[in-house]
């Protein structure tokens, strides 16, 4: 049951074979043993997560149970959950109990019949590529637990990684899901920006969020995000069409498909071996019917200078919110209303989120606002085209998910400008709000390689084919870190 695929444990849960209950134990006494050397949950409540698989075992038995109706979950601590503790990784939110549900958590538990087994460690407020900014300490990586999980959602990746959960949430921003996904070994998928309610999701970047999910294979994921999407009135960025179901295509053959090569994923800036593999991974999809051909993202380039204007922007915007009034940590000692402000605020976050609120709000103060944040939004515009005539030659495009495999805690804690080139391959994507993914794709000195698959828009269910096509040819997203 540990190694189990989503279905295999949804067809266990309703031939009787296995009780919600039973399964929710089996991973939370997995949680206890493990999570102390991997810290990939930040918050665990046994007590509800067994009501919970106690709640969807009685929709079983009643017949009224959903495809994953009492299979165990983790959630990125982004996600507001009603009477849990949702923390955002920040000293800030330490002590916040939610009293209201994320849309996607209701749909998930409420709707579907997941069971949440708890809350997964992440960067503070989503800002990071390591894992390591968070207030309750780094995760470390189940390949190697000296190195990274990536993130921001690297306890999702650990926990799915070590089997702590068989799926869990993620969020992405510039790449949050996909880059732990290929550092971790996990199959990972960002969804076309507003499929997926940001609803109760706290606020990094509001025109650059997305939640999705993460898991072992492309069916596991397929599946989850069929509990995550629709349309929802509260979120003012979800689109409303038609709900898909993304495993109807899974078994579709890949006979002419066309996959486009940007040439500037393919020059320098990517680890020799890493490419190798990626490589390897093109070539097997070359045997299953697709054919390659050479596409351009001419301003790619500019992706990381134009995400680190909007994204701090709005995230300065986003984090004003937090002041030490309403809810979230006030400082002990003030002398002033003012006073109370900057205590609080320079107590609760930390150095990471700091350096990202201070360039936003100097990106939009008066006299530099045209010169930055205005060019940059070109400049977003720009790489949105690039990605419109790149899909008129191909149908899917693929590249490598991060430049390297996992690097070791510590190694650019120092250096913001290094940490923020992890993500150069998958920002993009996100500006221009298209659906992207990660697949194992193979191994570099036993750590893994992922391999991005980037869609066109609402493309999510043929890039899920796409990868489901591949993982049935190849075996690396079967292959486990041994935590123990």
């Amino acid at each position: 049951m540990i190694n189990a695929s989503l279905r295999e444990l949804s067809q266990a849960l309703a031939a009787k074979k296995i009780s919600s209950v039973e399964l929710s134990t089996l991973f939370l006494d997995r949680i206890e043993r493990l999570n102390p050397t991997l810290n990939a949950f930040v918050t665990v409540d046994r007590e509800k997560s067994l009501k919970m698989a106690v709640a969807a075992d009685a929709r079983i038995a009643a017949g009224t149970a959903g495809p994953l109706t009492g299979v165990p979950i983790a959630q990125k601590d982004i996600f507001c959950a009603d009477g849990w503790r949702t923390t955002c990784g920040s000293k800030m939110l330490a002590n916040f109990i939610s009293p209201y549900d994320a849309t996607v958590i209701r749909k998930m538990h409420a709707e579907a019949g997941l069971v949440s087994l708890g809350k997964t460690n992440m960067d503070e407020f989503a800002m990071g590529s390591s894992n390591e900014t968070s207030f309750f300490g780094p995760v470390r990586n189940p390949w190697d637990t000296e190195r990274v999980p990536g993130g921001s959602s690297g306890g999702s990746a650990a926990a799915v990684a070590a089997r702590l959960a068989p799926a869990a949430t993620g969020t992405d921003t510039g790449g949050s899901i996909r880059q732990p996904a290929a550092l971790c070994n996990l199959t990972g998928l960002k969804p076309t920006y507003g499929v997926v309610s940001r609803y109760g999701m706290i606020a990094f970047a509001s025109s650059l969020d997305q939640g999705g999910p993460m898991a072992a294979s492309a069916e596991d994921c397929a599946l989850l995000l069929n509990t995550m999407v629709g349309f929802d009135e509260r979120d003012s960025t979800s689109l409303e069409r038609p709900v898909e179901d993304y495993t109807r295509d899974l078994e579709k053959p890949l006979n002419g498909l066309r996959i486009g090569l940007p040439k500037e994923f393919f020059g320098e800036g990517c680890d020799a071996d890493v490419m190798a593999a990626v490589r390897a991974a093109i070539a097997e999809y070359e045997k299953l019917g697709a054919t390659c051909v050479e596409v351009s993202l001419p301003n790619s380039h500019l992706s990381v200078p134009a995400y680190y204007v909007i994204a701090p922007a709005e995230a300065s915007s986003n984090l004003s919110r937090f002041d030490g009034v309403r809810y979230g940590y006030r400082a002990p000692d003030y002398g002033n209303l003012d006073d109370m402000y900057m205590k609080s605020r320079a107590q609760g976050f930390g150095a990471e989120v700091k350096r990202r609120i201070l360039i936003g709000a100097y990106v939009l103060s008066h006299g530099y606002y045209d010169a930055y944040y205005l060019q940059a939004q070109r400049i977003r515009r720009l790489i949105a085209n690039d990605f419109v005539e790149a899909f008129k030659q191909c149908d899917v495009i693929m590249g490598p998910t991060s430049p390297s495999t996992a690097f070791k805690l510590g190694e650019k804690a120092a250096d913001p400008v290094q940490m923020y080139l992890s993500d150069i391959y998958t920002i993009a994507v996100n500006l221009a709000g298209l659906p992207g993914m990660s697949i194992p794709c193979g191994f570099v000195g036993g750590l893994p390689v992922g391999l991005q698959l980037i869609g066109n828009y609402f493309a999510e269910g043929q890039l899920l084919n796409v990868a489901h096509r591949y993982q049935q040819a190849t075996d690396w997203h079967q292959r486990r870190a041994a935590i123990e």
